[in-house]
């Protein structure tokens, strides 16, 4: 079993910046895969950004030039920096994680990230 908590998000304006964290427990040294999602009301939840366990990260194009995805082996988190936000950016935002060989896929509860313009 993970256990995946994400704290951080709030209500910002449009340019400004916002980090979110993802506090990791339980099988950690199972995990293969890590990776943020959003998801809007009536649309799929979507990838933002992964990093595998060897190290190699990956980002949707959307976000590639804003966010940057960093994880803290030594503290068991995760963490997104987001800057320059866009009010299409206004999500719920998921912390999600994958075991080796796709047996178990983990979520947290989510974490609202509001964008005004």
């Amino acid at each position: 079993q993970v256990q995946l908590v994400e704290s951080g998000g709030g209500l910002v304006q449009a340019g400004e910046a916002l980090t979110l964290s993802c506090a990791i427990s339980g099988n950690i040294a199972s995990i293969n895969v890590m990776g943020w999602y959003r998801e809007v009301p009536g649309k799929e939840r979507e990838m933002v950004a992964i990093i595998r366990a060897g190290g190699s990260m990956y980002y949707s194009d959307y976000v590639k030039d804003r966010f940057t995805l960093l994880r803290n082996n030594a503290k068991n988190t995760m963490h997104l920096q987001m800057h320059t936000l866009k009010p299409e950016d206004t999500a719920v935002y998921y912390c999600k994680a994958d075991t080796f060989g796709g047996v178990h896929t983990y979520w947290g509860q989510g974490t609202q990230v509001t964008v005004s313009s």
